[in-house]
């Protein structure tokens, strides 16, 4: 091979290496962009999305599958209530006396000069605070003349009721205690269905006892408390709830308070897979009036309101089957002052949707006579948004002072003389109108709004002021004789 020959060679082996070796560097270089770019992508998936080792404990926004903390945080804050009370067996036990002789002749009581049994009931309650303050369901505590609770740590206490509501079904005890544990409000609001829920109480006579479960749904009205007032807007859940367990802690993963446990549907009277709870923010608020105030402070809207279904979409001609659909708007009420009319659709109050009369209960439970909320709503193809300031129950925006010694407050009514149209139509001489009507002695009697009082024990009533001071003094059962718009004539009785 001559000289010239070889080196050719050589040049073509060189540039072939040469290529070689700048091919190799390009392809790394290729190679470690994009390796560079998916080790980023990885490390911006793992900054969403961390990988957990298998000791990992999830934070409380995800799916917690070990409640001890929460269990930790809430047991020791629930208390078992027992209650006790007389039976009355009839209004007459009210009106004579429980071992009145003239009764016991009369109706020949077997059981005369013989003191019955007190009848012993159990619930639950919850700390809310350090010095004794404890919620718990109306219907544990109603009419009890005993109250005794016990702690988890077996200390007992006598307690005293602050205030009731029975349209809620929610009560306020107190019980003379201090450094006690207590729990957390959460915010039902952000509640979310799907989410793990523990339901704390002592069912059965069981303390301390804990179950899980899910929030089933939101929002639900199942009539329970056979109310004209009622607010049911209930927390469902499948945690497992049974007789003992009213009043008691519904509570979220953080070990917050979310609910008070309030019912279960069952045939059977046990657990069946669907329990009810208060939401907070409704219990939260009626703890604080009746704490301040001895009674709950409610706001009104001032429509009556009914659930938008197809067939009422159908009827009104209305294309979209959402929002709560306005029937009629009461005179001096704030709804009118607002400009809400007959036919509106209210979809949203501050923002929050809107879509069943229980869920615009709940948000307007949380509210007091002179609040303001934002109503939006659909009038025909146009949506609509006022500003409306709550009312209470008389027409303004005062806050009800409770006065003990009010006998109206009492008796949950106001009265007026009944008109003279009324008497001419009954045929009768006098008498004295119910004109509203709420939670009291005489809703709890069975009076209904519209009856006019005539007589109280027999004596004749002619006047708002003579029913009042007849009762203001009065102690004992109590007999009323009157007449309903109708012509049904009625009696009741209850004590004092």
């Amino acid at each position: 091979m001559d000289r010239t020959r070889f080196f050719q060679i050589l040049a073509v082996a060189f540039v072939g290496g040469l290529l070689s070796v700048l091919s190799l560097k390009a392809y790394e270089n290729y190679f470690e962009q994009n390796n560079k770019s998916t080790k980023n992508a990885l490390i911006e998936q793992n900054l969403q999305y961390p990988v957990q080792f298998a000791n990992y404990v999830p934070d409380f926004s995800g799916t917690p599958y070990d409640f001890t903390f929460a269990a930790e945080m809430t047991v020791h804050a629930v208390v078992h209530i027992k209650t006790e009370y007389q039976r009355k067996s009839s209004i007459y036990d009210d009106f004579f006396g429980q071992y009145d002789p003239f009764r016991d002749f009369f109706y020949n009581n077997p059981n005369r000069g013989m003191a019955q049994q007190p009848i012993v009931a159990t619930g639950s309650g919850v700390i809310i605070s350090p010095d004794g303050y404890i919620l718990t369901n109306n219907h544990v505590v109603q009419e009890a003349d005993l109250i005794e609770v016990t702690l988890n740590n077996k200390e007992s206490y006598s307690a005293i009721v602050i205030g009731t509501d029975p349209s809620t079904d929610l009560a306020l005890l107190k019980i003379e205690a201090g450094a006690l544990p207590h729990i957390r409000f959460g915010n039902s609001d952000s509640v979310r269905v799907g989410e793990w829920v523990l339901a704390v109480g002592n069912p059965f006579n069981l303390n301390s006892t804990v179950t899980a479960g899910i929030v089933s749904a939101k929002a639900r009205n199942i009539n329970i408390l056979g109310r004209q007032d009622a607010i049911e807007s209930f927390i469902q859940t499948d945690a497992a709830v049974n007789r003992g367990n009213s009043g008691g802690a519904l509570v979220n993963a953080k070990g917050e308070l979310i609910g008070i446990n309030a019912a279960i549907a069952s045939n059977t009277g046990s657990f069946t897979g669907y329990s009810f709870a208060v939401p907070v923010n409704i219990a939260r608020k009626v703890a604080m009036d009746l704490l301040e105030y001895g009674q709950v402070q409610r706001a009104f809207l001032g429509v009556e309101i009914v659930d938008m279904t197809g067939k009422l979409a159908e009827e009104k001609n209305i294309r979209k089957v959402l929002g709560v659909y306005v029937n009629s708007v009461l005179n001096n009420g704030s709804g009118l002052d607002a400009g809400i009319k007959e036919g509106d659709i209210i979809t949203h109050i501050d923002g929050t949707k809107v879509n069943s009369t229980a869920e615009l209960i709940e948000i307007i439970a949380t509210k007091s006579p002179g609040d303001n909320v934002i109503i939006s709503y659909v009038r025909g193809d146009n949506e609509e948004e006022t500003n409306v300031r709550l009312k209470n129950r008389y027409g303004n925006y005062d806050i009800i002072e409770k006065d003990r010694e009010n006998i109206a407050y009492l008796l949950g009514a106001t009265f007026e003389n009944a008109s003279q149209e009324d008497l001419q139509r009954l045929n009768i001489s006098y008498g004295v109108k119910v004109k509203t009507l709420e939670s009291g002695k005489l809703y709890s009697a069975g009076i209904r709004e519209g009856f006019i009082i005539t007589h109280l024990d027999r004596t004749p009533i002619n006047s708002v002021e003579g029913l009042l001071n007849a009762l203001k003094t009065k102690r004992g059962g109590v007999l009323l004789e009157g007449i309903y718009p109708n012509g049904l004539r009625a009696y009741y009785g209850f004590g004092l």
